[in-house]
């Protein structure tokens, strides 16, 4: 399971990031997709693009992303969605088609702007074939952010769904729209202190701050995370500058993240916060801290020229 989010600084940059939960890492690194690498689509062709960064691994000379940003400012999240997603099984005629595990990698190589990949995804299949038989198709959704808004995509039985996403936050199943419905049934949570009330002759006075959060759901479970991250996220102050922006960002994800031993998945073995990463488009840098190494490193897309045609891989 994993929980994305976005938010803007006191400028308007866009911030963004994820907790990647499993019960293994993959040798997961960070890697810069440069403008004039080739990218090998299976349907599209070759193509160049956008400069990208972001977490992923490099397969047959391909970065197949967790999520990522580009050198505009525009971030592309996948989070699991088993149960629900479903891919076409092949190419569809008349629309633009690409693999499941192109997908990430597709958007923030061609667009600079929500609104451009919105626009585009009208006309998209995103289909079920793999790089090769080692790494299966994901089933997965995704969430596109960028300086002024998020949207998320699920690609279904019924095809493709494109929701705004006014709270900026994703976590997995059940689908987004589900997941906001269930938002209305914490409408009482506020982060005000709580004053002193009167019932009968009684006087009570809370014993503290958070008073008025008494309810909030606290499991890992996707819908309580949701809320969870949702709150926290809106509720945040704003704020300025690089430094201040990240901790916002690790923090509020923070409030998510799971611990080994907290929840095991159906093969018996523990789920737990393998990585967060997060992307800023005020320096185009990508941060991210391991379960086992807590501490944030940096990588800035300015390590590599990004003319370059080879994919560069921070040493990990």
């Amino acid at each position: 399971m994993c929980t994305g989010i976005r938010f803007a600084d006191d400028k308007g940059n866009m911030y963004a990031g994820r907790n990647l939960d499993w019960e293994c890492g993959y040798g997961q690194g960070v890697s810069i997709t440069p403008r004039n690498y080739k990218r090998h689509y299976v349907f599209e062709g070759e193509a160049t693009g956008h400069a990208v960064i972001g977490t992923c691994i490099v397969i047959e000379n391909t970065p197949l992303y967790f999520d990522c940003g580009n050198e505009k400012g525009l971030y592309v999240a996948g989070l699991n969605f088993p149960g629900y997603a479903q891919w076409e099984k092949a190419a569809v005629e008349g629309k633009t088609n690409v693999a499941a595990y192109e997908f990430p990698l597709w958007v923030a190589s061609n667009f600079a702007t929500v609104d451009e990949a919105e626009a585009a995804l009208q006309n998209v299949a995103i289909v079920d074939k793999p790089i090769n038989e080692q790494f299966p198709s994901s089933l997965l959704h995704f969430m596109i952010s960028d300086a002024k808004r998020s949207i998320v995509v699920e690609y279904m039985a019924d095809g493709i769904h494109i929701h705004h996403d006014d709270v900026d936050v994703l976590t997995n199943q059940p689908t987004f729209d589900w997941q906001m419905e269930h938002l209305r049934s914490y409408l009482n949570l506020s982060p005000e202190f709580v004053p002193t009330v009167k019932w009968g002759n009684a006087e009570l006075t809370p014993y503290g701050s958070a008073g008025q959060v008494t309810g909030m759901p606290g499991s890992t479970y996707s819908p309580d995370r949701f809320v969870r991250v949702a709150y926290y996220n809106t509720h945040y102050p704003v704020q300025t500058g690089e430094d201040d922006n990240i901790v916002r960002l690790f923090r509020t994800l923070l409030t998510v993240q799971q611990t080994i031993g907290g929840a095991f998945m159906e093969d018996g073995k523990s789920e737990y916060t393998v990585f967060t990463d997060g992307f800023s488009a005020a320096t185009n840098t990508y941060y991210m801290s391991l379960y086992e190494d807590p501490a944030i490193k940096s990588y800035p897309m300015s390590a590599t020229d990004l003319d370059s045609t080879d994919i560069y891989s921070f040493p990990k």
